[in-house]
């Protein structure tokens, strides 16, 4: 059902029946309704403007329109993989071993973070995850983006991808661009789908269920249902360690093989559910509603724990250790040797436990006195517990919902008469439950559990919007639109404590154990609590045809926060169409991105490597008085200035787009560099009453602390003929995109620099070839990848420049009946390796050291190819 009483309600009937055309970057459409829709309708947007949509040739700013049947034709059901075959200029990593960023994984539009591209559904603005990527690759680390895995291909119509700043339209986080899903709104018909994949290394087995449904709700509307099943087996890219591998020679039982894993983590029982309602109420208004329920569990692996070398639980630097057992961390410089963590259990110290110092080049069970204390009942060690070491397994439970309820239409009397109106409100909530198994509590010694709750993050986001547009006649070539609206957001950041035994400092801390367990450290109730934020937002635009040739747009947004206090952005766009083929178009404008609560207030310690040898790192909020010593103050907006410029051309079946963009963004918000601890700094801060401070090797916390410059080139081009009995179309999509910081600090170090510019790919391109005949589709593509940054366990000593590569996908499709098809496909189909380590010669150091086989920023993944089979039901 659609409203039928104007140009507008015709314009949004047409771009939801878009999704039947093929897209900019298409593959491929059943045969009988292929026919019609590649010709007689245009691709219509509905983002990037508040007048009546408009044909993607006539917008002024970049805007793709990739149909929902498009988005369907690839191997794998993670959004972000789908979208990215289809749009050049986001990328999108794997993450292994990055804590919470394995969850939910962020992506990157135009070379910025996550949370610098605002996602929509049905135009209406979606809540963040509550996952913060705290190791988010250096170009997201701290990102808090919104999860878009939790939407499946099969109830999207279609998604539109604004490639332009819009702050000054839709508000905070349109930096990159807007990311628009738009929901399937059929009253009748549907579909059912099984699909099964897997790795060409036969791990990371994938089933999919996943079906659609139009109903009629009542005799005036539709009820569009969905739903998508998951099970995704683990991946592992890994060698064995050396040093784990040095144990199982030496007779140590219980070794894991490999001891530590690079790989896809393991996602089960991955649930969505979607629904999509529409109501005529009368001639002149419509009722909407739509939301989601979606539930995952995500488990992987973190790094091996060496029962020689671990500090905290096997074995201290000198310099970390407390030599006089009175709380005091002494500040011994002697890093080339290691002393072994030997707990007396007895009350009195009577335990004769021996001081055991070794060099860092053996092994503790290579020394005299490793039997005598096993056999000493007064002392302990965790060899005794755990002599083989131990890797944890990190992972959680993702609940992701959400619900929008609105009316919109047509004014049809009074002051506004014409008008056309959109409120509507709605609540979105995303919780990750943590979990971590196979770890411990070093602190509480022989006592610990081995499973721990760490607690729980939740984002709750509550919107209520007004809108309201009319055209006026003043003259010009047609009505000048004028739109205005109003919007209130409430976004509340709670953290719930872990069970005491995930971050109790127990007995054996004064000698020198860790705290809390080890790997992720569960959140401490005086972290705990609920931290909200409220803004409010006018803004008004407006958009002046003052030739039939010549058109100009313009926003203006002023938004307040109870926290930082307002912003006021503004956007100018134009289009000139210069000849009936050939258009020009740009834009100007400025945006900012709000720094998210969670930013400003949540705490966490997690484990990375540092030059190679493994340290509980802490991120505190940047108010904390640790980050404080360190140049930590309270965060503020990121500003963004930024313009665009380029050409349309359209001549029969041949279109062509060529934009250039240039992104200036002050004052960013990210993660510091891990910052390394003073003696005198610890001991300032324990003066100052902060607890736990021995057992924090590194500190960080978000920061305003760095500008940056990202230009680029987006060429888009589409052709469609026919060919070879049947009707072929052939699409490019290339995007030139360069970072460069133009001012930095040592809070955010040289290194991250180097991952802000160099870590993806400056060059990205697809070329399609998608052909249809009356009972076979199919389609190739080739993806090309510049040259980019290849980094290990995020350590500097290990980076170098991988070469470009490119991939191929291909996909065919038989149609037995009219509702039974069956696909077969592969995506990167000649199994492309990405790039293998190769740092032994430049650092003296194992390519295995750590047990990865490539380099993880790999643009494409390092799981390599992957086929598919697909069975599809049509009613």
């Amino acid at each position: 059902m659609k409203l039928k009483l104007s140009n507008l309600s015709r314009a949004i009937t047409y771009a939801l029946a878009s999704t039947a055309t093929i897209g900019l970057f298409s593959t491929t459409a059943v045969a009988d309704e292929a026919e019609g829709a590649k010709k007689d309708i245009e691709k219509i947007a509905v983002v990037g403007s508040r007048a009546a949509p408009r044909s993607v040739g006539d917008s002024p700013v970049p805007v793709d329109i990739i149909g929902g049947d498009e988005i369907a034709k690839a191997g794998g059901d993670d959004m972000l993989e789908l979208l990215k075959g289809s749009v050049p200029s986001l990328n999108v990593h794997q993450n292994p071993i990055s804590d919470a960023a394995s969850l939910v994984r962020p992506a990157n539009l135009r070379g910025l973070p996550a949370d610098s591209t605002l996602i929509l559904l049905n135009g209406k603005r979606r809540h963040r995850s509550s996952v913060i990527a705290f190791l988010g690759g250096g170009i997201n680390d701290g990102a808090q983006g919104p999860d878009i895995s939790v939407i499946p291909s099969i109830a999207l119509k279609q998604v539109e991808v604004l490639r332009d700043g819009a702050a000054a339209q839709y508000g905070s986080d349109a930096i990159a661009g807007v990311i628009n899903f738009v929901l399937k709104d059929a009253s009748e018909g549907g579909s059912f789908a099984v699909k099964q994949g897997q790795y060409f290394e036969g791990d990371g087995d994938t089933t999919t269920i996943e079906g659609n449904v139009g109903l009629p709700f009542s005799d005036d509307g539709f009820a569009n249902l969905s739903f998508q099943y998951k099970n995704a087996d683990a991946t592992s890219r890994s060698l064995q360690r050396p040093d784990a591998q040095g144990f199982i020679d030496a007779g140590i039982q219980g070794v894991r093989d490999p001891a530590q894993v690079w790989g896809a983590p393991e996602i089960k029982d991955d649930f969505t559910l979607f629904g999509n309602v529409g109501l005529e109420l009368s001639n002149s208004s419509e009722f909407y509603m739509f939301g989601n329920y979606s539930e995952r569990d995500v488990k992987g692996g973190f790094y091996y724990r060496n029962p020689s070398t671990r500090p905290g639980v096997y074995a201290n630097p000198l310099k970390l250790v407390d030599t006089n057992k009175d709380g005091v961390i002494n500040g011994d410089d002697d890093d080339s040797h290691r002393q072994w963590l030997i707990a007396d259990l007895t009350s009195d110290g009577t335990g004769n436990c021996p001081t055991v110092i070794f060099p860092v080049s053996e092994s503790v069970i290579d020394q005299p006195e490793y039997q005598q204390v096993l056999n000493n009942p007064n002392c302990f060690a965790f060899n005794k517990m755990l002599p083989a070491g131990f890797t944890p397994f990190f992972g959680g439970n993702i609940t992701d919902t959400s619900f929008t309820i609105g009316t919109k239409g047509e004014i049809e009397s009074g002051t506004f008469a014409g008008a056309y109106y959109d409120l509507s409100g709605s609540v979105g909530r995303n919780e990750s439950r943590y979990f971590i198994t196979n770890t411990i509590n070093a602190s509480l010694g022989p006592d610990t559990p081995m499973e721990f709750s760490p607690g729980k993050y939740i984002q709750l986001e509550k919107n209520f919007n007004a809108d309201i547009s009319k055209g006026y006649d003043f003259g010009l070539a047609y009505d000048v639109n004028v739109a205005a609206g109003l919007e209130w957001h409430e976004e509340t950041f709670e953290v719930i404590a872990g069970d005491e035994a995930s971050f109790t400092a127990g007995p054996l801390t004064q000698q020198g154990f860790g705290i809390g367990s080890n790997g992720f450290p569960g959140f401490q109730p005086s972290a705990a609590g609920e931290f909200t934020r409220r803004n409010y937002a006018a803004y008004l635009d407006v958009e002046t045809p003052f030739t039939e040739e010549f058109l100009m747009g313009w926003a203006l947004r002023y938004e307040d926060y109870d926290s930082f206090g307002s912003t006021t952005n503004y956007k100018i766009t134009s289009q000139y169409q210069l000849t009936d083929d050939l258009s020009l178009r740009g834009s100007l404008s400025t945006g900012f991105r709000a720094p998210t609560v969670g930013q400003a207030n949540v705490s966490n310690v997690q484990t990375n490597l540092s030059s190679g040898v493994l340290v509980d790192s802490a991120l505190l909020p940047p108010t904390n008085p640790v980050s404080q010593i360190l140049g930590g103050t309270e965060l503020q907006p990121e500003e963004s200035q930024s313009y665009t410029f380029g050409a349309v051309y359209q001549s029969g079946d041949l279109f062509l787009t060529v934009d250039y963009y240039n992104i200036q963004v002050e004052d960013r918000i990210s993660q510091s560099d891990k910052i390394n601890l003073t003696a005198e700094q610890k001991t300032a801060l324990k003066a100052d009453g902060v607890p736990n401070v021995d057992s924090i090797a590194q500190v960080s916390f978000f920061t305003n602390d760095f500008d940056t410059t990202t230009q680029g080139v987006d060429i888009v081009a589409n052709y469609s003929m026919d060919l070879l009995g049947g009707y072929a179309t052939f699409s490019m999509a290339y995007n030139w995109n360069e970072t460069t910081v133009d001012k930095f600090s040592e809070i955010t170090g040289d290194f991250k620099v180097k991952r802000l510019e160099e870590d993806l790919p400056q060059h990205r391109a697809t070329y399609t070839w998608s052909q249809q005949w009356e009972d076979f589709s199919g389609f190739v593509r080739y993806n090309y990848f510049g040259e980019y940054q290849g980094v290990h366990v995020d350590y500097d000593a290990t980076a170098i420049m991988a070469d470009p590569s490119f991939t191929i996908d291909a996909e065919v499709t038989y149609y037995a009946t009219e509702s039974l098809s069956f696909t077969a496909g592969a995506n990167n189909l000649f199994d492309q390796e990405p790039e293998k380590l190769d740092f032994e010669r430049a650092t003296g150091i194992p390519n295995n050291n750590w047990g990865g086989k490539y380099y993880e920023t790999s643009p494409y993944g390092i799981n390599g190819g992957f086929y598919y089979v697909k069975a599809t039901y049509t009613f």
